[in-house]
Order: structure tokens, then C-alpha cells, then sequence
């Protein structure tokens, strides 16, 4: 309801959404009414969604790391997002382009990297998306408050842009896919951003949305921006958790003990044969 009340009030002051479009469609029923499928495009959709999912679990951990380690080593609260501005303004004279700040939906230099130009061929580079990645993490990480919604959005379709053109597979729907599964996999969301695909997109992609989501959410692993989701069930298995109040939160922080136990051990194990 809500959601429907805000489309209304900003279309009655003349604001409308940014429209995103796929101009690929590909029927899944032949003339004769058989069944259809682009297998070397779906193959290129589930290696697109591995590494979506990668991304997506890059970005959690990178940002999750950058908070931890920025609030242990800086002592004074006040120099951490002085510190993260100083490094951010450096990147961007390092990178000679302002195309990783801010949002990144539209961007008036036609030269620019946008979300809107990764739908289309020569729209990003190969590492267009790894440099808003940590353009994002160090901000978002380093006290400056915003969203991840929108930067993963970016992410995903400027890697989706790098697989099309890695693969030959169609940049428009590449990008459409990254645009959905990476955030799917950042939130463990993967019907949602299914049906979100639909909704941005048209349904005649939809098998590839939800291979693309589904994919991306398995290979995110146990991570997430949103560290106090819980866990209900294993993505390795998908046998239930018996621990109902198990959240991302703690997983990572027994992953990084566990982490911490088997370098101790080797650098002791060092030691005694030295």
C-alpha cells in the first residue's frame, strides 16, 4: 500500500520512475508450440549467476570489513568518515571520473558509466563494477550514511555488461540480469528479485530471472548486507537450521574465529619445525 500511495503522489507532481528495458525476448515455445530453450544462453545465464553471487558476497564481506577494521584501528570516531571521504576523492582523481558517486542512474556526461548505459554495448568497462563496489563499501563503511539498493543495482548491471561481453550473450538482458540477482544474493531475496525482474522488465525473461536470482543467492554463500537476518535453512543442504536465532551476524563471526584458530595453529605449527 504504501508503495502504491508514493507511485501515486510522485506521478501527480510530474515525477516519474527511470524506465529500464530488455530488448531481448526469447520465446520458450517454438511455431509448433514444442518447447524452446537457448542452451548456450542459459549457460551463459548460470555462469553470469555465479558470479553475481560472488559479487554479492564480495560486497558484504568488504563492507563488513572495512566497519570492523576502520572502528578498531581509528580511535577517534570523527576521522573515520574523514578518513573514508580522503580516500574516496583520491580514488576518483586516480580514476578521472565521477562515475562512481553518487547513485549512478543517470549520469549527464554521455561518456559516463550509469546504470542506463550498462544496458548497452560499450556502456561500462570490465571492472566498471568492481570500482563502484568499492567506491560503495568504503562509503557506506566508513560513516556516511545511504543506501545499498540502488549502488547494487549499478554492480550488478555493469557486471552483467562484462559477462555479455565476455560471453556474446545479450548485454541488455546480461545487464537486466546482474541488475536483479546480485542484489538477490546481497539479501538472500532471490524470489523477490525474481518477481522484481517482472515487474522492471516484462516476463518474457522470466526463466533467466529467476536462474539468474536463484543462482547468484546459492553462491552469495551465508553472508548479507543485512546482518541480523536469520538463517532458516542451509544453502548447502537445505536442511533446516535448528538454531532459529542464528543470524548472518553470528555466522560470520564464528567463521572469522574459526579463521583466526587455523592461523594460529600453522604459524605454531611453523614455529616448531623451525
Amino acid at each position: 500500500m504504501a508503495s502504491v500511495l508514493a507511485d501515486i503522489t510522485c506521478k501527480s507532481w510530474g515525477i516519474h520512475h527511470t524506465q529500464y528495458a530488455i530488448a531481448f525476448k526469447h520465446l520458450l515455445t517454438s511455431a509448433d508450440g514444442g518447447f524452446h530453450m537457448d542452451w548456450q544462453l542459459l549457460i551463459s545465464v548460470i555462469f553470469g549467476g555465479v558470479l553475481f553471487g560472488l559479487a554479492s558476497y564480495l560486497f558484504s564481506e568488504l563492507s563488513h570489513t572495512i566497519k570492523n577494521y576502520s572502528q578498531r584501528w581509528i580511535a577517534k570516531k570523527w576521522l573515520i568518515p574523514f578518513i573514508g571521504g580522503m580516500i574516496i576523492i583520491a580514488l576518483t582523481f586516480l580514476l578521472g571520473t565521477d562515475s562512481y558517486l553518487g547513485l549512478g542512474v543517470d549520469n549527464p556526461n554521455p561518456n559516463a558509466v550509469s546504470i542506463l548505459s550498462c544496458f548497452r554495448a560499450g556502456g561500462a568497462s570490465y571492472l566498471s563494477w568492481f570500482w563502484k563496489l568499492l567506491f560503495t563499501a568504503i562509503t557506506l563503511s566508513m560513516g556516511f550514511k545511504g543506501g545499498e539498493v540502488t549502488p547494487l543495482f549499478f554492480i550488478g548491471a555493469a557486471l552483467g555488461n562484462a559477462v555479455g561481453m565476455l560471453t556474446g550473450a545479450p548485454i541488455d538482458l546480461m545487464a537486466g540480469l546482474g541488475f536483479i540477482a546480485v542484489f538477490a544474493g546481497a539479501t538472500n531475496t532471490p524470489i523477490a528479485c525474481t518477481l522484481m525482474g517482472v515487474e522492471l522488465f516484462g516476463s518474457e525473461n522470466l526463466i533467466y530471472f529467476a536462474i539468474a536470482c536463484f543462482t547468484a543467492y546459492y553462491f552469495s554463500g551465508h553472508t548479507g548486507i543485512y546482518s541480523a537476518q536469520r538463517l532458516g535453512f542451509s544453502k548447502l543442504n537445505g536442511a533446516p537450521e535448528a538454531d532459529g536465532n542464528l543470524t548472518l551476524q553470528k555466522i560470520r563471526k564464528a567463521r572469522l574465529e574459526k579463521n583466526k584458530k587455523m592461523t594460529r595453529f600453522k604459524i605454531d605449527s611453523d614455529q616448531v619445525q623451525n
